[in-house]
């Protein structure tokens, strides 16, 4: 084993010992993360439109996305419904405590096919996401990084939960 694995091996020890930077920095592999499918992940009753790279929503300076004036992080989130109904979103952190994601949905969009909506998270981690619309229901799993000071569009609003 070279120098530099043996360094990696042991910083990833010493990281993983950490109880609270375990629960702030997940790794997209500790948190088991939804890979986007071509065309999108789900079924033709409702699917997600192109989930981000790599399971990882990031929000960095000069990104996509914006922060609520309580700190949460917003995105955008493309869907599309076979069925008919309003799209409902709710979902639940999974690696530490935290208060419920709110969504915001347009209904502008009718009650079948595309459907655009904003996700806001309540602080970076390992979330859990499901989206219902009709009897069809959709779940995927994503992990939110912020960096620095997230992106620069700062957003308010009222948001659905």
């Amino acid at each position: 084993m070279s120098m530099k694995t043996l360094l990696a091996v042991v910083c990833q020890l010493i990281a993983l010992s950490h109880p609270a930077a375990h629960r702030l920095r997940p790794s997209v592999a500790e948190c088991r993360v939804t890979i986007d499918q071509p065309g999108g992940y789900g079924d033709q009753r409702l699917s997600t439109i192109g989930l981000w790279p790599d399971g990882n929503v990031v929000f960095r300076p000069g990104g996509p996305g914006f922060v609520t004036s309580d700190g949460a992080l917003g995105m955008k989130f493309g869907w599309q419904r076979g069925v008919r109904g309003q799209l409902r979103i709710q979902g639940r952190r999974l690696d530490a405590p935290s208060s419920p994601l709110r969504s915001e949905v347009n209904n502008g969009y009718g009650e079948i096919g595309f459907q655009a909506s904003y996700v806001i998270f309540p602080e970076p981690g390992c979330w859990e996401v499901t989206g219902r619309a009709g009897d069809a229901s959709l779940t995927f799993v994503t992990l939110v990084t912020k960096i620095g000071e997230g992106p620069s569009w700062r957003r308010d609003g009222r948001y659905e939960r």
